[in-house]
């Protein structure tokens, strides 16, 4: 299981998200005029990493086959086996509603955009 859970974040680079965050985070600081609150902090950060994740999810499911045919590419998990295309799906599919998730916790707006 946990093994799994590795491989899913290394197919979605998991560790760029965090170097994404400043930019999401900046808008937030930007929004609140100032420091805003832990909670929309907080949910400011799940709708970064849901909305990523379910992102670059969909885009290794795309390009799989492409990923496939490419020498460079091949060995990346869902062309090389490693995760199944249920599995792939089902990634998108939970961190989109993650996604969707907090941006109604977040306000109205938030979830309108989404």
């Amino acid at each position: 299981m946990l093994t799994k859970i590795k491989i899913l974040l290394e197919m979605i680079k998991f560790k760029h998200t965090v170097f994404a965050l400043p930019f999401a985070l900046m808008g937030a600081f930007l929004a609140a005029g100032g420091i805003p609150s832990l909670r929309v902090f907080v949910w400011v950060v799940v709708a970064m990493v849901g909305a990523r994740t379910s992102a670059m999810g969909f885009n290794r499911i795309v390009d799989r086959s492409f990923d496939a045919a490419n020498p460079r590419t091949a060995g990346r998990a869902l062309p090389a086996g490693k995760v199944s295309l249920a599995e792939s799906w089902a990634l998108v599919l939970l961190s989109g509603a993650l996604f969707f998730f907090a941006c109604a916790n977040l306000n109205r707006m938030a979830l309108f955009i989404a």
